[in-house]
């Protein structure tokens, strides 16, 4: 499921319907490009320069590619396990790490969300001053009328037809490809060496790095929704050649828009600029239609991604009540399937997330890299399960020696990655999250209650006491000013 791009329920053929590999590669494609490559430009250059840049992306593209093979090998080896990204920690490491999972990987999708009304009201505050860059009172004011509405159009049933997706996927590739074409047009060699080696404010080459792994993370959301196009597939090994040709592809894009920029503008004027900073770098290009160019095409992209994520969110516990995973009370559906609780809970979530960027330093940075977070728990989650499985040989009965070898790499080197990932979140993002799991543990609580069963095992009773206690010392951290958001 991706929530970077348009859902992959949007862009899945329909029926049994097979595919081609070129088609199933732009599946892939469709699931990862979405509106964060729209930052990418100023989150780069508030941390490095171009050989920071192109260091960040080999790390991010490999360690990314890992987590894609992890899926696809668990989606082979764990058929039965469809019920999202939280069904392998909870097969793995038990209910209650399961139910974190679930609520993380959900709490992501509405996170994010926010991501997106803060970039739109941010780039229309180029117009609109009052707006400013997404975090006013009128763009906060904005953005809850936008949540709203779109509650109410998707609770009368109001689905994403394909035809936005046809118009959403245009509207987010033509901007991008035009983008990286014209400012190839207008580089500047003696603008991209001073950019070269980063400047002083980045630190070290290590730390420039660390640094851009939270944003690489947003924009390759998606990455776990490539082994969902499976059974879509004419050929079988058409799924892995798409996943590495999808993959290798949008790698591509990313690296372009952040790597291009350093050729038209000093870093730290590229740092200073406002969101969509791609926006700000084309019309330091080519004037002022290249901002109003990038700016339309990314409200209409936004848009049609919103709505597929709306009901994207609300799928993640409707998927999950259904399972007896969360509340019973989440599985109730409208006459017109519409997931009418799930849905409520979701978008009244992204409501608090939206509130509480007025109080951050930067509304869509701090909304970004939450969303990032939130995600890495499931991630990590699922990457030690595939190790897991390799290591106690669970469904590897009979494999060759090469397959064994192959999928303990790609494990280690996943969980790796993700647990690289944690550390590069900085020690208050992920203490700030924790914030979130602990009173969605209530939702536990009533589920097992719902099933007349004990609410918690010794284990689980343990680890709940440490979640409570790291959310507590997060909110005095909040409120003492040594937590900053």
């Amino acid at each position: 499921m991706a929530h970077e791009g348009t859902a992959t329920t949007g862009s899945a053929a329909p029926g049994t319907t097979k595919v081609s590999l070129l088609t199933l590669t732009a599946m892939v494609v469709g699931s990862m490009v979405g509106a964060g490559v729209f930052s990418l430009p100023s989150r780069f250059a508030a941390e490095t320069g171009v050989v920071g840049a192109l260091v960040a992306w080999v790390v991010a593209g490999a360690g990314m590619l890992m987590l894609a093979y992890v899926f696809q090998r668990l989606a082979i080896r764990k058929p039965e396990l469809d019920a999202g990204v939280y069904a392998y920690a909870k097969a793995g490491f038990g209910e209650y790490t399961g139910f974190f999972a679930a609520a993380g990987y959900w709490a992501s999708a509405c996170v994010g969300n926010v991501t997106y009304w803060v970039l739109i009201t941010s780039t229309l505050g180029q117009w609109v001053p009052a707006l400013g860059e997404g975090d006013t009172l009128l763009a906060i004011a904005c953005g809850t009328v936008g949540l709203w509405l779109f509650f109410l159009l998707v609770r009368r049933g109001v689905k994403e037809a394909t035809a936005i997706n046809r118009i959403v996927t245009v509207a987010k590739l033509i901007p991008i490809i035009v983008f990286v074409l014209l400012a190839l047009f207008a580089f500047d060699p003696q603008a991209f060496a001073e950019n070269w080696g980063g400047a002083d404010y980045a630190g070290n080459l290590f730390e420039q790095v660390r640094g851009t792994m939270l944003v690489t993370v947003f924009v390759f959301l998606g990455v776990e929704g490539a082994s969902v196009y499976s059974r879509h597939a004419k050929r079988r090994e058409d799924v892995g050649r798409a996943t590495i040709l999808g993959f290798a592809s949008v790698l591509a894009v990313f690296a372009s828009v952040t790597i291009v920029s350093y050729g038209i503008l000093p870093m730290s004027e590229i740092a200073e600029l406002r969101q969509p900073s791609m926006a700000g770098v084309l019309e330091a290009a080519v004037g002022e239609w290249g901002s109003v160019f990038v700016a339309v095409g990314l409200i209409i992209s936004v848009l049609g991604a919103y709505l597929a994520w709306t009901l994207m969110a609300a799928e993640v516990l409707f998927v999950a009540a259904k399972d007896r995973d969360m509340p019973r009370f989440l599985a109730r559906q409208t006459a017109q399937d519409v997931p009418v609780n799930a849905l409520l809970l979701s978008t009244s979530l992204s409501q608090v997330v939206l509130i509480l960027t007025y109080f951050s330093e930067d509304a869509f940075d701090f909304a970004l890299d939450m969303t990032a977070v939130m995600t890495l728990i499931p991630f990590l989650l699922a990457a030690l399960y595939a190790l897991k499985l390799r290591v106690t040989r669970e469904t590897y009965g009979g494999a060759m020696p090469s397959t064994l070898a192959g999928d303990m790499v790609i494990a280690v080197l996943a969980a790796l990655y993700t647990a690289f990932l944690v550390f590069a979140a900085g020690f208050g993002l992920v203490l700030v999250s924790f914030i979130f799991y602990a009173p969605a543990t209530i939702l536990f609580r009533m589920t097992r209650r719902e099933q007349g069963r004990q609410v918690f095992t010794p284990a689980e009773l343990l680890m709940f006491v440490v979640v409570t206690a790291i959310a507590v010392v997060a909110v005095i951290g909040l409120a003492a000013g040594w937590i900053g958001i």
